[in-house]
């Protein structure tokens, strides 16, 4: 998902009614939310009965314990347990390949600047209005980046990770169907995805346009229908609508801080802010063309001064009403990322109290979460629903 990330994704119209049949599970009933013509009606059911609630979607993987966006992190997701594999931010290469980067940007992610070959690349950019050093997968051509390996994002807090520091190499979208495909036969059950166009707005400037690359590939491999096990998102409401045309995949909008704009409305002049699309009257325009959002979790419980959570705000019942499912983002294990009433001692790279937090989220009532530790994230579930 994107930099600018929390610490920490009664009738309704058909598709969405099964939509929240799909993330309550064996355990439950359909959720029954209420919701005028829209997307869903257009687009039909879908095969989320099959996602247990509150679903696990792997952040990247499982980022927790490997590198991020490598097969390694994703195929260890599914091991510990993930209903979903966010398997791709999807970025373009120069020649106009779609891979899977957190960001365009590799020099975090990769080992690019211990590459003489490449130093020469190393540039500054503005990224949606922020200038950015570093270097841009659209300046390589596929080769020329499957001659790196990733690397760690975030060693101080995961110096354990940094043991498979260059195992892996970058996935492209391609092969990350052809690896959905292959495990999901050698499982005995449908793997599910989650990929999110990274930065559209800036990339159809440069002739990349994310969208219809993406729609291709959904197509060449039967996966564009509405009941394929790919989910589709966006922190850009204006991708997720020109992806609404192109397939009828699932679709979620991501919501960063309340105050902030989506980079396409800075773009076109459009003065929304998060704060709007949180409304009711927000709700219902996005659940004209999406099925879901997924919130930074201080959307769903803002924290105090100090950090420590507060009040849940009425987000999760808003949703619900338009008929929108919510999957926020991200829990994460470690002390930094954990609001400040579950951190335990100070050190950057030790655990908190994950499972206390996972069960004040998941009491308002949420459809999923993203979690860099699915296997926590399961556990946590278990307990509260009592199993």
């Amino acid at each position: 998902m994107r930099a600018q990330e929390s610490n920490g994704h009664e009738r309704g119209t058909a598709r969405r009614t099964l939509l929240g049949a799909a993330v309550l599970g064996a355990g439950g009933a359909a959720l029954g939310l209420p919701g005028t013509a829209n997307a869903d009606e257009r687009h039909g059911g879908g095969g989320y009965r099959s996602l247990p609630r509150p679903t696990v979607i792997g952040h990247r993987g499982a980022s927790g314990y490997r590198p991020e966006h490598t097969f390694g992190s994703y195929q260890l997701a599914l091991d510990l347990g993930a209903d979903v594999v966010e398997a791709g931010d999807l970025v373009p290469t120069k020649d106009g390949h779609l891979v899977c980067r957190h960001e365009p940007e590799i020099g975090g992610t990769t080992d690019v600047s211990a590459h003489p070959e490449f130093a020469g690349r190393k540039t500054t950019k503005t990224l949606d209005g922020v200038a950015t050093t570093g270097w841009f997968t659209e300046d390589f051509t596929l080769a020329e980046l499957k001659t790196l390996r990733a690397v760690e994002r975030i060693p101080a807090n995961r110096p354990h990770n940094t043991l498979y520091n260059g195992r892996w190499e970058i996935p492209t979208f391609e092969e990350v169907l052809r690896w959905q495909d292959e495990q999901t036969r050698r499982r005995g059950k449908q793997v599910w995805i989650y990929p999110e166009t990274k930065h559209p707005t800036y990339f159809r400037a440069l002739g990349l346009g994310l969208e219809e690359r993406v729609a291709k590939l959904l197509r060449k491999y039967g996966k564009d229908k509405k009941d394929s096990p790919v989910i589709l998102q966006s922190f850009e409401p204006g991708s997720v609508q020109r992806l609404d045309q192109l397939v009828d995949n699932p679709l979620v909008v991501l919501l960063s801080a309340a105050n902030t704009r989506p980079w396409d409305f800075v773009a076109a002049g459009d003065p929304r802010t998060v704060a709007d699309l949180v409304t009711p009257a927000g709700l219902k325009w996005i659940a004209s063309y999406a099925q879901g959002i997924g919130p930074t979790l201080d959307l769903v419980i803002p924290k105090d001064a100090a950090g420590n959570l507060t009040r849940p705000t009425t987000l999760v019942a808003d949703a619900h009403r338009a008929g929108l499912i919510l999957h926020p983002y991200t829990m994460r294990n470690e002390n930094p990322f954990l609001p400040a009433d579950f951190r335990e001692g100070t050190a950057v790279d030790a655990y908190g109290d994950p499972f206390g937090a996972f069960k004040v989220y998941f009491e308002t009532g949420i459809d999923g979460v993203f979690s860099d530790n699915a296997d926590t994230a399961v556990l946590a579930r278990a307990d509260f629903l009592g199993r």
